[in-house]
């Protein structure tokens, strides 16, 4: 067994130790979102009239890979492993190739391997709603389609039900704690990552063009077409090495994206090409008379755009590039920067007055960061995928970004949104919602449940949101703070709805309920940025310098679970 954790330089625990002193009393997570006691009575309009004052700024930190029991599945007040809902789906699985019952254990481990999460892997897995075949699709699928000897298929089958907590990953445990959890957001469909990475943008993948084109269906889950469900390179370039240029890429998407609705009227001047399917739409945004709200999608290894060889760019995470009234139109491309770009604005502080900034990691960290583990020190990535990130470098990432926006004039103004893409094919228990049909007959939504986090000088304190959500939850948001017209309202995609943006889907949450009507409406002072920052020799030290109690939280007691891994597990890398 691997062992990551050393003991910390001297420097390093003075750090830590000065740092919890200044943690709060650790305090039990919250409920379901609920106004707080002290707040004054509150309608939905003055809350929004109220968030409308206060956020101007808005970063979406997008990570890959995760389930939420898989980072918060023995998080206290949430809906966990150690739940009754965890008994009656899936906490008990079977390992055909060691002959023995599975249940959830701490894997306690930074660097894995990747697990399947491709379509048919995610379906099956959840066994229509059952979700207990996890351990078993990828044994089978491991020895049976890809080969693999029996052993190491049956690593990356336990793989599947281990699960990280403050042991692994306290920074994103100390936000859990010191901000507002959301515990029951899913992916918006069964798809891995390309799919999830156009959802944040879209509230679809492309089902508004599956159904104005039906001859760019997409016939199998390993294929091209609409919606996109599988990972294929975007028509466009720029990509991370030259012999990606010569690979089978996505149709071009043509449906409309929050890069539109947020240009607003000048949408109308700034995409003049490939814009047939979304012409309505821009004339719809043109006669609203919407100003433009900034934007920004800064990326690990995109560097300047023009070469074709990035080692840390990973261009099928790329959401803009997928577009070509995007790609192809130079004013609407300008708002796709490098990662490192990022702090140099933050740094120079060159935010206009309202922005949405996303915020991507990649394949090969440009920080010189190195995971603690000797086994692992090749795995550089820090968007948390499984295979070649770190958790730890990826959480040190968020934890850096974060840092960034605390200790800028930017803090009093923000909302910081960090969430993944997709579910990575790890256990969660919690089944979900279904509604509207892919072309292969099964659900093209819900997917996989996934976490997500909000942090924000008015969020609540310790809160937990149970609304109902998934990645379309984003636009939703968007729509409600800059009085977006949702997509689902625009002229190109309205005929085609429900197939299609999500955005405007009542049974979807827009994450309201994670600020608090009391700090919004001046009852409750707003939360300091030092609740937020991390000090720098602990987000830069591996494995972080910073234990459970710490987080201000401590995990709960899993009935049945294990705190030590299953009989002939070792952790698999890459």
């Amino acid at each position: 067994m691997t062992n990551f954790r050393s003991r910390p330089c001297r420097r390093v625990l003075l750090l830590v130790l000065a740092f919890s002193l200044a943690l709060p009393v650790p305090a039990r997570a919250q409920g379901p979102a609920r106004p707080s006691a002290s707040a004054p009575p509150n309608s939905q309009a003055q809350l929004i009239a109220q968030l409308r004052a206060h956020i101007r700024h808005v970063f979406v930190i997008y990570q890959e890979n995760r389930s939420f029991d898989s980072y918060f599945g023995d998080f206290p007040g949430v809906d966990n492993l150690a739940t009754p809902q965890a008994r009656a789906h899936g906490f008990r699985q079977w390992d055909m190739i060691g002959k023995t019952w599975i249940t959830p254990f701490l894997l306690n481990a930074s660097d894995t391997a990747d697990a399947d999460h491709s379509r048919p892997a995610l379906l099956a897995k959840a066994d229509h709603g059952k979700m207990d075949d996890f351990i078993g699709w990828e044994e089978q699928e491991r020895v049976s389609v890809d080969l693999a000897s029996p052993q190491f298929a049956r690593q990356v089958g336990l793989l599947t039900m281990g699960y990280n907590d403050c042991r692994t990953v306290p920074f994103l445990w100390m936000y859990a704690h010191h901000f507002t959890l959301y515990d029951h957001i899913f992916q918006g469909m069964y798809a891995p990552s390309t799919p999830g990475n156009l959802d944040l943008i879209a509230g679809q993948t492309g089902e508004t063009e599956a159904a104005r084109h039906p001859q760019d269906q997409w016939r199998s889950p390993f294929a091209t077409g609409d919606p996109v469900v599988m990972d294929a390179n975007p028509a466009f370039g720029p990509y991370a090495y030259p012999y990606q240029a010569e690979q089978p890429h996505q149709l071009d998407q043509t449906y409309a994206t929050l890069m539109l609705t947020l240009r607003g009227r000048d949408a109308a001047g700034d995409a003049k090409v490939d814009i047939d399917d979304v012409k309505k739409d821009i004339g719809e945004l043109a006669r609203l008379d919407y100003q433009s709200i900034p934007w920004a999608w800064y990326q690990e290894g995109f560097g300047d755009g023009q070469g074709n060889d990035h080692p840390g760019f990973i261009p099928h995470h790329d959401s803009p590039q997928y577009f070509g009234y995007i790609r192809q139109n130079p004013k609407m491309w300008s708002g796709v920067h490098d990662l490192l770009d990022f702090f140099a604005v933050m740094r120079t502080r060159q935010l206009p007055p309202k922005s949405v900034v996303f915020i991507k990691g990649g394949r090969k960290n440009p920080f010189g960061w190195k995971p603690a583990s000797p086994y692992a020190q090749s795995i550089l990535g820090d968007d948390d995928h499984p295979g070649y990130s770190d958790s730890q470098l990826s959480e040190s990432l968020v934890a850096k970004a974060v840092n960034t926006i605390a200790r800028s004039p930017y803090w009093g103004t923000s909302a910081i949104i960090i969430l993944w893409d997709d579910s990575e094919g790890f256990y969660d228990h919690v089944p979900p919602p279904q509604f509207e049909t892919c072309p292969d007959r099964n659900p093209c939504g819900d997917g996989p449940r996934i976490p997500l986090l909000l942090i924000s000088p008015w969020a609540r304190s310790a809160g937990v949101d149970s609304n109902p959500g998934d990645h379309a939850s984003f636009a939703k948001f968007l729509d409600v703070l800059f009085d977006l017209p949702p997509l689902g309202s625009l002229p190109d995609e309205k005929p085609y709805l429900p197939q299609g943006p999500r955005d405007a889907n009542p049974r979807l949450s827009d994450l309201l309920g994670g600020f608090d009507p009391a700090r919004l409406a001046g009852a409750l002072p707003p939360i300091p940025a030092s609740q937020a920052e991390i000090p720098d020799a602990i987000v830069n030290h591996f494995p972080p310098a910073m234990t459970c109690k710490d987080t201000g939280v401590q995990p709960v007691t899993i009935p049945g679970g294990s705190l030590t891994w299953p009989k002939g597990f070792t952790n698999p890398l890459s």
